[in-house]
């Protein structure tokens, strides 16, 4: 007889689901988790999805996320759906996406933007070129950046 490990229901939280594999350990970053925090965690890494072949999912025990973790997480996993769990039911359940701009989330790439000056210091900002696969470009010096989820801020 085949065994399988299933994770726990949540009484309460938030079940981010669809995330991209490989990248909940940049979820749990974005959401400042680590081994040191009181909350239950569940984090499930590459497993199968008819929608997306693998994916990745994060249990969060008494927790909802801010808009501002939201817009993170959809920076490295645009095709992530958020679930509320109350009383051990889906309350509410949405897809990420990609605002059409975005201002101090993403630093630039490139050291010479103004973005990026120590003597005036100027708030980030990126405009959405594409979607999926993601891509920004710099409002200041026009950089794309393909891969943001090694210069979020």
């Amino acid at each position: 007889m085949k065994k399988e490990l299933k994770i726990v229901p949540i009484k309460n939280g938030t079940v981010i689901d669809h995330i991209t594999a490989g990248q909940a350990l940049n979820v749990l970053k974005i959401l400042e988790i680590n081994g040191r925090t009181d909350a239950v965690v569940s984090v499930v890494i590459n497993v199968r999805s008819k929608k997306m072949g693998r994916k990745d999912i994060v249990k969060v025990e008494d927790r909802e996320l801010k808009a501002e973790e939201v817009d993170k997480i959809a920076l490295i996993a645009p095709n992530a759906t958020i679930n509320i769990i109350q009383d051990s039911e889906v309350a509410g359940k949405h897809k990420v996406y990609l605002p059409e701009s975005i201002e101090g989330i993403i630093r630039c790439a490139n050291p010479n933007c103004i973005s990026n000056a120590e003597k005036e210091p100027v708030m980030s900002k990126f405009v959405t070129v594409s979607e999926n696969p993601p891509q920004f470009r710099c409002f200041y010096c026009e950089r794309i950046i393909e891969d943001a989820s090694g210069n979020i801020c």
